[in-house]
């Protein structure tokens, strides 16, 4: 064992020097496809509006919700903060546990379809997975 200096790639430590954390992490970031499903109770939305509002391929938060009537609630929100529906409660047992353990989800729309009564929006559900 010795005490000897070792050079050191300066590639690499230029590369952390120059950039922020999140510059480097983001490369790292990726989704991974868990389920398709589709958004329960765009019928009973306040502000219909909102679906004049998406497309095809706009990503949507999904944010856990106290709710008295499904303790396993996942809130399907636009990108500005609209609410959009829900996941629906046949889906979201297994995406609320991981929501509650911390894990980051989110979705993404791949079809919308206007029916005759209601609007019916198809979703992809993402891990994203640092």
């Amino acid at each position: 064992m010795s005490n000897e200096l070792k050079k050191v790639d300066s590639t690499a430590v230029s590369m952390v020097n120059s950039h922020t954390i999140g510059d480097l992490i983001k490369p790292m970031i990726r989704d991974i496809h868990l389920f398709d499903t589709y958004v329960a109770g765009t019928t009973h939305l306040e502000d219909k509006s909102v679906l004049e509002q998406i497309l095809v391929g706009d990503e949507l938060t999904l944010q856990r919700e106290d709710n008295p009537f499904d303790k396993k609630a996942i809130l399907v929100l636009t990108s500005q903060k609209k609410k959009l529906g829900y996941v629906p409660e046949k889906d979201n047992i297994v995406f609320s546990r991981l929501m509650d353990a911390g894990k980051m989800l989110k979705a993404k729309i791949t079809k919308i379809e206007p029916m005759d009564w209601y609007t019916r929006i198809n979703i992809g559900i993402y891990l994203v997975d640092l």
